[in-house]
């Protein structure tokens, strides 16, 4: 039998190779690429289709789509508690169960540049493949395009999510009402601290680790528990933090808030580490936490559910909901005092995520 070109094509040599233009340009290496990495890593069956989109079932009656995508050009790309891989699925994921949803499926886009080593790249993708196993979300299709050398920044990866939500579920930023209990799933702060104590230019150490999770089954464990509408808002406190994400649902909702500042919980080593840099903790970014407003008869069902659950141990009530015309949110003091926690200015912490 005589040999076509497709038997004189190198296998990938994943330990010393790196990205080139070919990986990209739509031939022969590019499919090798992605049957030796991608399909064999993501591999279910949507995906062995083999198409350039997948073929999905229609939603059952009584239920709407949801839809959310991501970008993710965080530096450095691995950190203590993840990397950029984990981190696409799931920061996708929670843009999706943020709305009440039920996540179902997720694409996947990388931008390579040039010359990135192949080792990194099989590392953060096989990592994007445990962290969807483990969601119960598998990655149906997808692209993948190359840069040339100097024009990227190793990688990018872009992410898009499709999910379910009932018909008559309504949960999002305009939903918070006077009176509703505050709540956050856990200590404040741990992912962008994590990522900054990873940069050389600022030369500090911490034992932290990243709170990336995905937060899908923790939202259906407080939706259990209270009847339907009891939960008004949730939302995933990313960049800018919680007073960010505060801000955006009191502007949202036409609604004042009021924070416990002893009610929130934080690090000592997020403290230190903002201390040290100059930031406060309420803006540092978070990829593993939700903010919740909640009806207050049902703050403490909701809470107790959280509690109980893994990525819920340490969440705390941390303030209420107020009418205000200016949609201030207020922060009541240690000290007795109150202050306005503003919108963030400027982007004091760039490639978070």
């Amino acid at each position: 039998m005589s040999k076509t070109n497709r038997d004189y094509i190198r296998p990938i040599d994943f330990k010393h190779g790196r990205v080139d233009m070919n990986h990209g340009a739509g031939g022969r290496q590019s499919a090798q690429l992605t049957e030796t990495l991608f399909l064999r890593a993501f591999d279910n069956e949507a995906l062995r289709q083999g198409n350039d989109g997948a073929l999905l079932a229609a939603p059952p009656p009584g239920h709407r789509l949801v839809m959310a995508c991501d970008a993710h050009v965080i530096s450095p790309l691995f950190f203590p508690g993840g990397d950029i891989g984990s981190l696409s699925v799931h920061g996708t994921i929670n843009d999706i169960a943020m709305l009440g949803a039920m996540p179902l499926y997720l694409t996947a886009c990388f931008i390579l540049e040039e010359g990135f080593p192949l080792a990194d790249l099989r590392r953060i993708v096989e990592s994007m493949a445990v962290a969807s196993r483990e969601a119960g979300v598998p990655i149906v299709t997808g692209d993948t395009k190359v840069v040339e050398r100097g024009k990227g920044d190793g990688v990018f990866i872009s992410t898009t999510g499709l999910g379910l939500v009932p018909q008559a579920r309504s949960i999002g930023g305009a939903g918070a009402r006077p009176g509703d209990a505050l709540i956050v799933s856990g200590s404040m702060g741990d992912h962008g601290v994590a990522v900054l104590s990873q940069r050389e230019s600022l030369g500090f150490e911490t034992t932290l680790h990243s709170d990336s999770a995905a937060l899908h089954t923790l939202v259906a464990a407080m939706l259990a528990a209270v009847p339907e509408g009891a939960v008004h808002v949730l939302r995933d406190p990313t960049r800018g933090g919680l007073a960010t994400a505060l801000n955006e649902i009191a502007r949202q909702s036409g609604v004042g808030m009021l924070l416990q500042e002893a009610a929130i919980p934080v690090k000592p080593q997020v403290i230190s580490a903002c201390e040290l840099l100059g930031l406060d903790p309420l803006y540092i970014a978070n990829e593993g936490k939700l903010v919740a407003a909640v009806a207050p008869e049902s703050a403490d069902a909701v809470l107790a559910a959280m509690q109980a659950h893994p990525l819920g141990t340490h969440a705390q009530r941390i303030g209420h909901v107020i009418e205000d015309p200016h949609h201030f949110v207020q922060l009541a003091t240690a000290f007795g005092g109150r202050r306005v926690v503003d919108w963030l200015s400027g982007e004091p912490l760039p490639r978070i995520c």
